[in-house]
């Protein structure tokens, strides 16, 4: 279904008529250039009837609700009892201050607006305030659009989680139910070993594609042992088959011990490819880190890394993000390509090695729990520096906006999960935005 965002300006019509309507125009012109598909009326909206109308046939997955003049709470309250949608309150600013006539009182309207928001169910909303051409408007505008596209698509997105996760990793685990009722996103569960077994089963000319598919990819693949190839490639058909057959977008799969131990072969090579081709797909089987990656990957439209924090420099002010082998391959430097090695401590390829390409604004993220099981967003931005693989495995170096140490001190006090998203881009608006209508809290470094 598509994406319905819905103008509503309202008003009465005892204020300066004229200045609502060059606000009702200029606001239309802002919205419409977010969206081409934004819904707007036809005037604006001075009566309740008006309003009844224009709303009866509407089904909105963003309201941006204006007072062009003061209105009162019957207003909001005829929007609530109809829709449960993300909504973004928008105050304009008073036209002309000059001892004369009070034109708008928009910002009144507001107060009464968010009043009935909060007292009618505590209805989490974002707030703006300003004119339409000025540039914090514009950007709360674009956050909420972008969140709300966000929030709708998830509402469509089937995960799964393959096998459990490790001892001690019990962050990254989540149950179908509250997955469901938290985000309205759809959770399967397979076991590790059932794709291993699926994996055993094809015969070489079967995987012989996958096989290309990865040498095409990758550098280097030629000096992984024929067995490992095959056996990847193996796993590769594996896990694609099975994505394909249960339309899934996203997955956090097991890796170690079992990989190496029952099947002789990583799966972090078949994790980077699936980035590649727009599954979201994490390691350690983190369920939550699946859905960063997954949103990341909503925001940005590339594939994002996924890994622990592991250095910090405090000259340069960055942080290094690094795991085992698993970034996409897109990801990997212009000068080296996307190397491929061993898994750094087990010693068995493929697995992926090289460190990833500069881009000039990053964001890093994350869905977390705080003790008491809820959620919260992790968001920071900076950029992805210029350097080389930093360790065995996949890295990305990212120079905070921020003080990088206090970054890493007050989030290791908050208590926040080893495992991060990098994507491409300033996304902290609209992060913010999209926890804002889960009604999360943000921790923003």
């Amino acid at each position: 279904m598509s994406f319905c965002p819905v103008y509503i300006p309202v008003g009465v019509p005892t204020f300066h008529l004229e200045s609502a309507q060059d606000q009702f125009e200029r606001s239309i012109r802002l919205l419409r250039g977010l969206d081409e598909h934004f819904v707007v009326p036809e005037k604006m909206l001075l009566n309740l009837d008006d309003l009844r109308a224009y709303l009866a046939p509407l089904q909105p997955d963003l309201i941006v609700f204006q007072n062009l003049t003061f209105a009162n709470a019957a207003y909001m309250s005829e929007v609530l009892r109809r829709f449960d949608c993300p909504v973004l309150l928008w105050t304009l600013r008073e036209p002309v201050i000059d001892g004369g006539r009070l034109r708008l009182n928009s910002l009144t309207g507001a107060y009464s607006a968010a009043n009935t928001l909060r007292a009618f169910d505590d209805r989490a909303f974002s707030y703006t305030f300003g004119a339409p051409e000025e540039e914090p408007v514009i950007r709360a505008a674009k956050a909420a659009v972008e969140a709300a596209r966000v929030k709708k698509a998830m509402r469509s997105l089937r995960m799964s989680a393959v096998g459990h996760t490790p001892q001690g990793f019990g962050f990254g685990r989540a149950l179908d139910s509250e997955i469901m009722n938290s985000f309205g996103v759809e959770l399967e569960a397979i076991e590790a070993r059932e794709l291993i077994d699926m994996a055993k089963g094809y015969t070489d000319e079967e995987c012989a594609e996958y096989l290309q598919r990865t040498d095409a990819a990758t550098c280097g693949l030629e000096h992984t042992p024929e067995k490992n190839r095959l056996d990847h490639a193996r796993l590769y058909k594996a896990y694609t088959d099975y994505v394909r057959g249960h339309n899934i977008g996203a997955l956090a799969s097991r890796c170690w011990p079992d990989f190496f131990t029952a099947f002789g072969t990583p799966v972090c090579t078949v994790l980077s490819l699936l980035n590649d081709e727009g599954v979201a797909a994490a390691c350690e089987a983190d369920i939550y880190g699946a859905l960063s990656m997954w949103i990341g990957m909503q925001l940005s439209g590339e594939p994002v890394f996924f890994g622990d924090p592991v250095s910090l420099d405090e000259g340069e002010n960055t942080i290094t993000f690094w795991h085992c082998g698993a970034a996409a391959c897109s990801l990997a430097r212009h000068d080296t390509g996307a190397v491929v090695g061993v898994h750094p401590n087990r010693k068995i390829g493929p697995a992926m090695d090289f460190g990833c390409e500069s881009f000039p604004e990053a964001t890093v993220f994350r869905i977390g729990r705080e003790p008491d099981g809820s959620f919260r967003f992790f968001i920071t931005e900076g950029e992805a520096l210029d350097k080389p693989k930093q360790f065995i495995g996949t890295s990305i170096v990212v120079r905070t906006d921020n003080n990088s140490r206090t970054i890493v001190e007050q989030s290791v006090r908050d208590g926040f999960e080893p495992h991060f998203v990098v994507l491409k881009g300033r996304h902290g608006e609209t992060l913010s935005a999209l926890a804002e209508m889960f009604g999360f809290p943000v921790y923003r470094y």
